[in-house]
């Protein structure tokens, strides 16, 4: 069986999409649809902006929500699917890649994502932090000790946890988990705490839209980050996107449910190739690949 997995915020650089732009009409087509409902011109920051201005989140979201499923359009036949997942972000793309939602509802959700998500930084000074070499049992339960707000945000893979949170409790978290024992134990160049409970703000908001947003039922399983099972009936796929903000990213337990449930191929459809490094790190039994267009 053959999983596609989108990335999220963090796999864009300047220049991508540019090559699916210039060669594919329906790539074309899609971009400039994107620009006009985004009301400003995304290609010029995706094809020839700088680093800075596509790290912006109302920027970078969309921007890598495109590429990713521009690229499934493109791939056209090539694009069949037995499951879907993506991490964070790339929840969204997997829900249009898999017809659970269409381009325009997924493009505009995404950039009310985006928007919301920045306001929320921008209420109170917050951070994430990369932990490596550690069980999670461990991280957990030295997140739960300080006083403050810090949580386990990402388990992308086996030793490799991101943490979020107030800027001082992530802090005393990072010198607290290098004493027990943490190979690394390193602050993000982020905006704010994504994944915690510091972004109920954005959550509200987003609920908000999704609930105005109309979901089809998927065409295959989505394994989603807050439940990790797969999930096929739309009510539940539109909690559990509403539910994401403030709760982790379970990729690594996401991948072993996609993997116990027959996966032996994961495709990654988007930019960059983090997520296939993370899924063999999880599992050693699988192969993994770059979507490719002819």
């Amino acid at each position: 069986m053959k999983a596609y997995i989108f990335p999220g915020q963090g796999a864009q650089f300047v220049g991508m999409g540019l090559d699916l732009y210039e060669n594919h009409s329906i790539a074309q087509e899609l971009f400039e649809q994107a620009n006009d409902i985004l009301g400003f011109s995304i290609t010029d920051i995706m094809f020839e902006g700088t680093p800075e201005e596509l790290k912006q989140t109302k920027v970078t979201q969309p921007a890598i929500f495109l590429h990713s499923v521009i690229l499934s359009k493109v791939m056209g036949e090539n694009f069949k699917p037995d499951m879907v997942a993506g991490h964070s972000l790339g929840e969204f793309s997997a829900l249009v890649a898999n017809g659970a939602l269409n381009f325009e509802d997924g493009l505009q959700l995404v950039s009310q994502r985006a928007l919301a998500m920045q306001k929320a930084c921008e209420l109170q000074e917050s951070t994430m932090a990369a932990v490596l070499g550690l069980e999670d049992a461990v991280v957990e339960k030295i997140c739960s000790e300080v006083s403050g707000i810090v949580v386990p945000a990402n388990y992308n893979c086996p030793g490799q946890l991101v943490i979020s949170g107030e800027v001082a409790a992530v802090n005393i978290a990072c010198e607290k988990l290098k004493e027990a024992g943490a190979r690394r134990a390193l602050l993000l160049p982020v905006g704010g705490a994504f994944h915690s409970p510091l972004m109920e703000s954005a959550r509200e908001e987003l609920a908000a839209a999704i609930e105005n947003t109309n979901f089809s039922e998927p065409k295959c399983p989505i394994y989603q980050n807050v439940t990790t099972t797969a999930i096929t009936v739309s009510n539940e796929v539109k909690g559990n996107l509403i539910a994401q903000l403030t709760a982790p990213v379970k990729w690594t337990q996401s991948v072993q449910n996609m993997v116990n449930d027959g996966a032996k191929s994961f495709v990654e459809v988007g930019p960059g190739k983090v997520l296939q490094g993370l899924v063999r790190k999880i599992s050693k039994d699988v192969e993994t690949s770059s979507g490719m267009v002819e």
